[in-house]
């Protein structure tokens, strides 16, 4: 009897944290399973620290580690390709002319920048979701950072976390150079977040002189303009760099799957984190749909991944499975340099604590214990290395 084969489609939050979290349980050997993770890239991405990037308060192998690196003691086999669509009749993978069998499959595939339908969007505004954005956006900086312009011009489209925090982490690289705009079709920023984080948001920015256009939507993006619809009028106006954190749109194969589908396009999928209709198949992360609508964050990414990996195993071992309960563990934002805001749990802290506990928090999140170590170290040479270079 062959092993059982378990197939993982994306090495984000979800996906990879639930083949390293399959690695822990102590299977009997006719029960250990063979597991294939399949991404397009060869790198995860711890996206909460991205922004550090900017900064250059980390740098790019901490924020995104190689696969071969972090798997490279554990029994997966890891598959660099596009998947291009599954046959849950032939239990197959399909990339390309390449077909991957499973017996149990885990669809974590995440998601792409949603790009709104306008003249520039796409060609013009950059977005900041992968490991290259960041290397693209720093690129550009350092070409604006270098020209003979008087002012760097950034727009931020989207008044959400990602938006805020790229705002303020930008505001500080470009120090007084820089004219910071953030443009939000609402009437707040970070609308859903906890009261605390919000206050502590709005003061950050106005300390950073970085200016937020409500009520306002983008009409148009050319290469060094921005043009702005503000209660009927429309007003156009230079912009050096747009960047556009308008939300995740799902895949489109994930979208064209012969499987069951909620109405926004997400897989469908019951309190055990399986589509309906096939145990076998489970869905995580932002494309999948449960009764609750939960935020497409890390931290539920993270869990969902737990209680995935408990019961692929459930299912191996004739065991009961368990249902999926977020337990919401609160909100962190990094406000710029050396600055942060945390809410959950009783604690709300904000400034240059919030940023060491943040940091922490995220160094124990970092996927392995080993890389969990590399980052640490550094962190704590790094600014023995900066006294001793002046």
């Amino acid at each position: 009897m062959s092993q059982p084969h378990i197939v993982i489609i994306g090495g984000g939050f979800a996906g990879l944290y639930t083949a390293l979290r399959l690695l822990q349980f102590p299977w009997e050997t006719s029960q250990r399973p063979d597991i294939t993770l399949i991404d397009r890239q060869d790198h995860f991405v711890f996206s909460p620290l991205l922004y550090e990037l900017i900064t250059e308060e980390m740098q790019p192998w901490e924020v995104a580690p190689t696969y071969t690196e972090l798997l490279r003691h554990g029994p997966v086999k890891f598959v660099q390709t596009q998947v291009q669509t599954v046959d849950p009749e032939q239990k197959t993978v399909v990339c390309g002319d390449r077909q991957i069998t499973y017996d149990y499959l885990v669809i974590a595939a995440g998601g792409t920048t949603k790009f709104v339908d306008l003249p520039g969007i796409k060609e013009y505004a950059l977005p900041f979701k992968t490991l290259n954005d960041a290397l693209h956006l720093k690129e550009k900086l350092r070409a604006l950072e270098t020209s003979a312009a008087e002012k760097i011009r950034i727009a931020i489209v989207g008044g959400g976390y990602s938006g805020v925090e790229l705002a303020c982490k930008l505001a500080d690289r470009s120090g007084d150079r820089g004219r910071l705009r953030i443009i939000d079709r609402g009437d707040e920023i970070l609308k859903n977040a906890p009261k605390f984080n919000q206050l502590a948001a709005k003061e950050a920015l106005e300390a950073r002189g970085i200016w937020v256009d409500y009520a306002t939507e983008v009409t148009e993006v050319t290469a060094d303009s921005l043009s702005l619809r503000y209660k009927g009028e429309v007003d156009t106006i230079p912009a050096d760099l747009v960047l556009w954190t308008g939300g995740t749109a799902i895949a489109p194969w994930v979208k064209d799957l012969a499987l069951p589908h909620a109405d926004n396009g997400k897989l469908d999928v019951n309190a055990q984190l399986q589509i309906q209709n096939h145990p076998n198949i489970f869905a995580l992360g932002d494309v999948a749909q449960a009764e609750d609508n939960l935020p497409m964050t890390a931290q539920v990414a993270i869990q969902q991944a737990d209680v995935c990996a408990w019961n692929l195993r459930g299912l191996i071992t004739n065991k009961p499975l368990l249902p999926f309960k977020f337990f919401n563990l609160g909100e962190m934002l990094t406000l710029g340099e050396n600055n942060a805001t945390l809410s959950g749990l009783g604690l709300e802290l904000e400034g240059n604590l919030a940023h060491v506990a943040r940091r922490l928090v995220y160094l124990y999140r970092l996927p392995t214990w080993e890389h969990q170590v590399q980052v640490g170290l550094n962190w704590l040479v790094q600014p023995l290395a900066k006294l001793l270079a002046r």
